[in-house]
C-alpha cells in the first residue's frame, strides 16, 4: 500500500517538476535539490528519487554521479531534432486525419489560429498553437502516433518559453490559414507539404540567464 502512495506522489512531483521546467521557471542546468522538494511536497526522498527517474526517462533532467539531478539543457541540435521529427510524424497523422476531418472540426482550428494571433504572451500563443495542431491531427485515429506528438509538442514549448518568456510580438499564422485552405479544398498533400516546412521553423533570440549572462535560444515557431 506504500509503494501505491508513493508511487503516487511521485507521479504529481514530476508533472510539477515537469511543468516548471517546461515553462522556464526552472532553467537548465539548475539543480534540482531532493531536500528541498521533499520538503516542499511533505514527503520522504523515495517518491522524489522516483520523479526524477520519470524526468530523466522524458528527457528534462540528468543526473551526475556524486552531483546529483540537474535539468536538462538544450541545444539547437536538439532543436532541430525535434522540428525533424515533428515534421515527419505530423505530416503522417495528417494524411490519416484528412478523410475525417469535418467542417466543424477545421472552423476550430480556424478557431484557435485566430486565438493564437490575438495572444499578447508566448503562454497563450503555444496553447492556442497547440490547439491547432491537435484538432487537425487528432482524427487520425492513432493513439500512439499522437501521444509521441504530444511529447514532442511539450518539448517544443520548453525551447519556446526558455527563449521567449517576454517581449512576446503577435503575430499572423499565415500557414495555418494554408494548411486550413488546401484541406478545404480536399488537398491533402498541398496542406501536408505546408504543415511540414511550418514546424521545422526555427526562432533565435539572445536571452539573459539568472546569472545575468547572455546566450542565443533556439526555438520551433510553428
Amino acid at each position: 500500500m506504500a509503494k501505491t502512495a508513493d508511487d503516487t506522489i511521485a507521479v504529481r512531483i514530476s508533472k510539477v517538476l515537469a511543468d516548471r521546467i517546461i515553462s522556464g521557471v526552472i532553467e537548465p542546468g539548475a539543480r534540482l535539490r531532493q531536500d528541498h522538494i521533499a520538503e516542499e511536497f511533505q514527503t520522504s526522498h523515495v517518491p522524489v528519487r522516483e520523479a526524477f527517474r520519470r524526468l530523466e526517462a522524458q528527457g528534462l533532467a540528468t543526473g551526475e554521479p556524486r552531483r546529483g539531478v540537474r535539468v536538462a539543457s538544450f541545444d539547437l541540435g536538439e532543436v532541430r531534432e525535434v522540428a525533424e521529427m515533428r515534421a515527419a510524424l505530423e505530416v503522417l497523422a495528417l494524411r490519416h486525419a484528412a478523410p475525417h476531418l469535418t467542417a466543424a472540426i477545421l472552423h476550430l482550428a480556424e478557431e484557435a489560429t485566430k486565438a493564437g494571433d490575438k495572444s499578447r504572451d508566448v503562454r497563450s500563443w503555444e496553447e492556442a498553437n497547440r490547439t491547432f495542431h491537435r484538432l487537425i491531427l487528432a482524427p487520425c485515429g492513432m493513439p500512439r502516433l499522437l501521444a509521441t506528438i504530444d511529447d514532442l509538442h511539450a518539448a517544443s514549448a520548453r525551447f519556446l518559453f526558455a527563449a521567449w518568456r517576454s517581449e512576446w510580438e503577435t503575430r499572423t499564422d499565415q500557414d495555418h490559414r494554408a494548411i486550413l485552405s488546401a484541406l478545404r479544398q480536399g488537398n491533402t498533400e498541398s496542406a501536408a507539404a505546408t504543415l511540414g516546412r511550418h514546424v521545422q521553423w526555427i526562432g533565435q533570440k539572445p536571452v539573459k540567464t539568472a546569472s545575468g549572462r547572455t546566450r542565443d535560444a533556439f526555438a520551433i515557431v510553428g
